[in-house]
């Protein structure tokens, strides 16, 4: 599982870069979501790692 965390504000990002941040499920700075460690979610999260900070949790 990955805890991603949105540390920069997307405002000024490209269009699509808002909509990807969006589609992680991430709405305010520094809210977190879990989401798993898949190829698709790795897509997303590299497409604007310069907006969040990424960690490796444990699955429960």
């Amino acid at each position: 599982m990955l805890k991603v965390t949105l540390v920069k504000s997307p405002i000024s990002s490209l269009r699509d870069q808002q909509d990807t941040v969006k589609a992680l499920g991430l709405h305010k700075l520094n809210q977190t979501v879990v989401k798993p460690d898949n190829a698709c979610i790795r897509g997303q999260i590299f497409k604007v790692k310069h907006l969040v900070k990424v960690e490796e949790v444990e699955e429960a």
